[in-house]
């Protein structure tokens, strides 16, 4: 354990469900952990006990007795909290968990906290399977859809232009990058066609328990976390991981953004929490220390801004900075990342008028401390 980590409280101790299975957390809320096909390896979704009243009631799913409600009673299931990616190992999984990690009830809806890949990849195959609705905000909804679709602007034929403009000239790398244009859609096929729009400040009623829905910017466009105050608990998503810090960046359909600015701001949300808070994140495991947590967040920017700085005495392009950033070496998909967070750092530093910025003539935008000439 490292020691930031150490600074945390783990109520659960090295407990992890296995694939397929699940933990429960308190009486109403298991963990499930599916997955990844990335150097980051898995998910943590959640399922709460649930009573939603909808139109009609949802079998308990394809194949099943058009009486089987009867049994359960009407409204009486689950709620998913996230998804996982389209893969048949997630599919798999999901499916051991129907079979025993749900006392024979259906689900009731899904809830994405945003629109990446291993938090709503599966919404359409769950939804479709269990005929249950979709819950989320509008920025997540709407970029799912388009991502999806891969429209002009959030596909791999605008991020590579993107990468090029602010550095990137490693032709093998280049060629991987363009190898992955169908990355999104690979991963989240589809998406429901109808969602049920939820906001920030919102309580969303999930069985016995009321949830607040804390909007977050910067990791994506509107995700929401979900804080009961009745069993003192925070679903964070990704907006606040125990062992990693959310990857903040800027992308080619926002190319002016100021992402990091927006996640600091957004952390301050969590600033009335109680600190005993049960935090459950979307990887790593659940704790306790939320506003230790967010301290550390905090002041791992702020030192890495200061890094920035340092080399900002000199022209430099989000590529130059990212082997300052990233000590290790990258494979296609984490430099993707890599150089949207190297990008998100010049960026706050652009708009709070600390450092310049100009386009050279090979087309390359590069950042210097200073004011404009």
């Amino acid at each position: 354990m490292n020691p930031l980590e150490a600074q945390l409280s783990y109520p659960l101790g090295e407990q992890l469900p296995a694939t397929g299975a699940v933990l429960e957390i308190v009486p109403g809320l298991r963990w499930l952990r599916m997955p990844l096909p990335f150097a980051l390896d898995h998910i943590n979704l959640w399922l709460l006990r649930d009573e939603f009243a909808g139109l009609g009631v949802a079998g308990p799913g394809p194949g099943a007795d058009a009486d089987a409600d009867a049994e359960v009673g009407a409204g009486a299931g689950w709620c998913a909290v996230d998804c996982g990616v389209a893969s048949d190992a997630t599919r798999a999984a999901w499916e051991a968990v129907f079979a025993g990690g749900m006392d024979g009830l259906p689900l009731r809806r899904v809830l994405a906290t945003h629109c990446h890949p291993d938090h709503i990849g599966l919404a359409d195959w769950l939804c479709r399977r269990w005929q249950a609705p979709l819950w989320a905000t509008t920025g997540e909804y709407a970029f799912a859809r388009m991502m999806a679709a891969a429209l002009p602007g959030v596909d791999n034929a605008a991020a590579l232009p993107h990468f090029r403009r602010h550095g990137l000239a490693d032709p093998d790398m280049l060629e991987k990058m363009q190898s992955r244009k169908n990355y999104y859609p690979s991963l989240v096929p589809a998406v429901p066609a109808a969602y049920t729009r939820i906001q920030d400040g919102e309580s969303v009623v999930i069985g016995d328990h009321e949830w607040r829905v804390v909007t977050g910017f910067g990791h994506a466009p509107e995700h929401a976390a979900l804080y009961c105050a009745a069993l003192n608990v925070l679903i964070s998503g990704d907006m606040v991981l125990p062992r990693i810090s959310t990857n903040v960046s800027v992308f080619a359909i926002e190319p002016e953004a100021n992402p990091l600015t927006l996640y600091l701001d957004s952390l301050g949300k969590f600033a009335g929490l109680p600190d005993d808070v049960l935090v459950l994140p979307s990887h790593g495991r659940p704790f306790r220390g939320l506003h230790t947590r967010i301290a550390q967040l905090r002041a791992h920017h702020v030192e890495r801004l200061a890094e920035v700085v340092q080399a900002c005495r000199q022209w430099q392009s989000a590529a130059d900075i990212v082997p300052l950033m990233f000590k290790r070496a990258l494979d296609a998909h984490q430099l993707s990342f890599a150089l949207g967070e190297a990008l998100a750092h010049l960026h706050k530093l652009w708009h709070d008028g600390i450092v310049r910025r100009e386009m050279g003539p090979d087309g390359i935008i590069r950042f210097r401390l200073g004011e404009p000439a």
